[in-house]
């Protein structure tokens, strides 16, 4: 793998790492809301990680999403788990983010905050046989 592919991959994974941690300190202030923002987010940005190791990418959220599902979902590479996790999150933060009266809750955050670490550690272990190289 190329160095530009590493520094992409990197600079993804650094982005979802920050995402990750300020969804945690948002929910700490109680704005449950952000933190699912934040909490998608890292896995987005995880999601575009792995998908740089094929040199794929997308413009739209939703394309990100079928591209992770296609390439790493339905090849078996990844456990389809973390498909349900991304996609739900991104779910939730479309009715988080434009749903007029909607209402997030501590144990909604929570959750996805579990989720988006349950990912990251997974993508993580994913690109460390390639990232080693």
């Amino acid at each position: 793998m190329d160095n530009s592919i590493k520094s992409l991959i990197g600079y993804r994974m650094d982005k979802a790492n920050e995402e990750l941690s300020l969804s945690k300190n948002l929910i700490e202030q109680k704005y449950f809301s952000k933190s699912l923002n934040c909490s998608y987010y890292a896995m987005f940005y995880a999601a575009r990680a792995l998908l740089g190791i094929k040199k794929l990418d997308s413009k739209k959220h939703s394309g990100v999403l079928k591209l992770f599902n296609i390439n790493f979902i339905h090849s078996g590479e990844i456990h389809k788990e973390f498909y349900t996790f991304l996609s739900t999150s991104f779910n939730t933060r479309l009715q988080s983010d434009y749903h007029d009266f909607y209402v997030a809750s501590l144990q909604d955050a929570e959750k996805q905050i579990q989720n988006a670490e349950k990912f990251l550690q997974m993508t993580k272990n994913y690109l460390s046989k390639y990232l080693e190289n």
